[in-house]
């Protein structure tokens, strides 16, 4: 519980890092980063979404999924650049993503500063492709998918059962 306490009692290294970034590049009128420490609702998360310029999904393994899968679904205006880590799973569903390898810090740059430069028609271009790929491969695609591999994996070890009592009636 003290190191909890702790916890609080001390800004995290994410929140100093982002005051750091505002001092220095924040106006009167701008904030570079917006950091909100708190539950939001999905209405909320949309909004988000659909304010931001990019979404940077920065997984070192696979994860954040919904996130970036999130991020894709809320903007119809078809605008905005999605940037994944390698290691994510969507990064293979979402090939328009500008995908990069998180370890690899002058990559992740990069992408982050083609994103911010990326004209509009090419992002419309990008998004209406992975809005296509997330409409179509939704949670029943998904659940259907997973039953599939169910009973090809059931039916695979019926095959290898059989192989195995042929094997020992024959000895």
């Amino acid at each position: 519980m003290e190191t909890v306490r702790r916890h609080y009692k001390n800004p995290p290294v994410v929140e100093a890092l982002a005051a750091e970034v505002n001092a220095k590049w924040s106006t009167d009128s701008y904030r570079a980063i917006v950091l909100l420490r708190a539950h939001h609702e999905p209405t909320s998360v949309f909004r988000y979404y659909r304010a931001a310029d990019l979404c940077y999904v920065s997984s070192l393994h696979d994860g954040m999924n919904l996130v970036a899968k999130e991020f894709v679904a809320a903007r119809d205006d078809e605008q905005g650049v999605l940037v994944l880590s390698q290691f994510t799973g969507a990064a293979r569903d979402l090939t328009e993503a500008l995908v990069v390898n998180p370890y690899d810090i002058r990559q992740a740059a990069g992408a982050l500063a083609a994103a911010l430069q990326m004209p509009p028609s090419e992002q419309r271009v990008r998004m209406q492709s992975m809005r296509r790929v997330v409409s179509q491969f939704n949670v029943y695609r998904w659940a259907g998918r997973m039953l599939v591999d169910a009973a090809e994996l059931r039916r695979k070890e019926r095959m290898s059962g059989r192989l195995t009592h042929l094997s020992y009636a024959e000895v």
